[in-house]
């Protein structure tokens, strides 16, 4: 029945859209997107999530050439991708990436971003891009930047810096973290988490293998923050770089394993690890 009903306001939409207007065309427009709309919804009951997105699709083109209707048209974009998210990935991140368009162009930036992180969400879940993951969730950073949110910026660029180390790509990781670093310090309710930042930071350090960077890099963080040098944090960080700078391996491996007990490590950490454990296994021998 939803199915019957959605495609009778579609061939309604067509025709209000071709008939001719004693009042010109933007009216016929704005009553065509309207039943555009309908119809995407009425395929929605049905769970026809293909021929709903194109109609919020069709939706959306309309309200995007009639003024001051982008908001219509930047949430029409939005439904479209929220039905493609159910069988087509690929198509909810080009519905997107037309509402962000839309959204910048009104100077609608926290809306953008929003968008911008939707489409991470997809290509960290669904796609499985986690270039275009780190692309977007930067993205979302500088737009959220331009809204001054503070706090969201500090959200999507510590995604940056979490996709940039599973890239290898680890400057940039510590450029992100201690960017948020630096904008926490001021902060009463942010302030706790610098230890947390510093050694991420000083893992992905220890992954360039560019140790006397390391030992500068863990004495900048101290002096950023007094308290971090008590830290059991940066205890950590110190007894392994020790063993990565003398080459003991087994002591390094008993250093993390005293750490996780005492604060568990998290999934990204240990791959982490297990990487700077590698460079060593690697190191060529004097022998």
């Amino acid at each position: 029945m939803s199915e019957r009903q959605a495609q009778e306001l579609l061939q309604a939409a067509d025709k209000r859209l071709n008939g001719w207007s004693f009042f010109g065309g933007g009216n016929k427009q704005e009553d065509a997107a309207e039943l555009y709309e309908k119809a995407g919804n009425t395929f929605k009951l049905a769970q026809r999530w293909s021929e709903a997105g194109e109609a919020f699709i069709k939706a959306a083109g309309l309200y995007n050439k009639i003024p001051d209707t982008q908001y219509e048209a930047s949430k029409s974009y939005e439904n479209a991708a929220k039905c493609y998210k159910k069988n087509d990935p690929e198509a909810a991140v080009r519905a997107l990436e037309s509402a962000i368009m839309v959204d910048k162009d009104g100077a609608h930036f926290r809306n953008a971003a929003k968008h911008h992180q939707e489409i991470a969400e997809i290509y960290e879940s669904d796609v499985i891009d986690l270039q275009g993951a780190m692309r977007n969730w930067d993205e979302a950073a500088n737009l959220y930047m331009a809204d001054d949110s503070q706090a969201m910026v500090n959200k999507c660029l510590l995604k940056v810096a979490h996709f940039a180390a599973q890239l290898e790509q680890y400057d940039v990781a510590i450029e992100k973290l201690e960017t948020v670093a630096t904008a926490s310090m001021d902060n009463q309710l942010t302030k706790w988490s610098l230890k947390e930042y510093f050694l991420k930071a000083g893992l992905c350090h220890l992954c360039t293998g560019d140790l006397v960077r390391t030992r500068q890099a863990l004495d900048k963080y101290c002096t950023m923050d007094i308290t971090f040098e008590s830290t059991r944090e940066y205890q950590f960080l110190q007894s392994i770089l020790d063993c990565v700078e003398n080459g003991e391996i087994e002591l390094f491996t008993q250093k993390v394993y005293e750490f996780d007990q005492m604060t568990k490590l998290d999934h990204w950490k240990t791959t982490i690890l297990l990487r700077i454990k590698k460079t060593m296994d690697e190191e060529p021998s004097l022998l």
